[in-house]
């Protein structure tokens, strides 16, 4: 029992994206807002199948393909790329013009970052730069929903898949954030605790997906279409 879940815990990045997705064939009919949403979920299921794929069978594989730490940097870029445009897509009136700024720097901050401070396929770790950075923006996000949220002064703010969403991020970013920032120093100093760390990311990973899934069963008559 404890082996086979911890092995549902170890691919959870692959199956889990599953649950939502296969929600949508019941519930085909969303708002657009929900499209940048949707897409990531399904490059989310490719890029973490082939990351654990590759972590499993590493040493069945050529050299040059024993390291899946590429394919996280290009998750964490697509992922905040898919989530900002969500936010943008929500046609909130409020902070407009700083939700627009945002990926500008959050882009600058990558930038300079691979530039000087890492190199973007390190074979030896993940970026934590780039998962804490991309964590920090997306918690900025959700922040400024929320506010957006309160100043319209909406009776029920639990009403619409856009909350669940962004709630559902909110809890993923919120758990991870030091986790990605300390994360590297973590797999210097000891590799068995940092293993042990990453299964903290998994649940929270799960929740979000789990969120996600709520949100695309939320009813269309509490959905704020564009």
């Amino acid at each position: 029992m404890i082996k086979i879940l911890r092995l549902l815990l170890d691919w959870s990045e692959v199956w889990a994206p599953l649950v939502p997705l296969t929600m949508l064939l019941f519930k085909r009919h969303h708002p657009h807002f929900l499209r940048p949403v949707v897409a990531y979920l399904l490059f989310a299921f490719l890029i973490n199948l082939l990351a654990d794929v590759i972590a499993d069978f590493k040493f069945d594989l050529p050299s040059w393909l024993q390291s899946n730490n590429v394919f996280y940097n290009v998750h964490s870029i697509v992922r905040f790329s898919c989530f900002s445009y969500f936010f943008l897509a929500l046609k909130q009136p409020s902070f407009t013009a700083l939700k627009k700024v945002l990926p500008l720097i959050a882009l600058l901050i990558v930038i300079i970052n691979f530039s000087y401070l890492e190199h973007f396929g390190n074979p030896s770790h993940l970026s934590g730069n780039l998962l804490a950075t991309e964590a920090y923006f997306l918690l900025i996000y959700c922040v400024l929903f929320y506010l957006a949220k309160l100043q319209d002064e909406e009776d029920d703010l639990s009403r619409g898949a856009d909350f669940w969403v962004t709630t559902g991020l909110s809890i993923y970013v919120v758990i991870n954030f030091f986790l990605f920032l300390f994360y590297v120093p973590m797999i210097d100093q000891n590799l068995k605790l940092a293993d042990s760390f990453w299964d903290v990311h998994n649940v929270a990973y799960i929740i979000l997906c789990i969120f996600i899934t709520k949100a695309f069963y939320e009813p269309a008559r509490y959905q704020h279409t564009v």
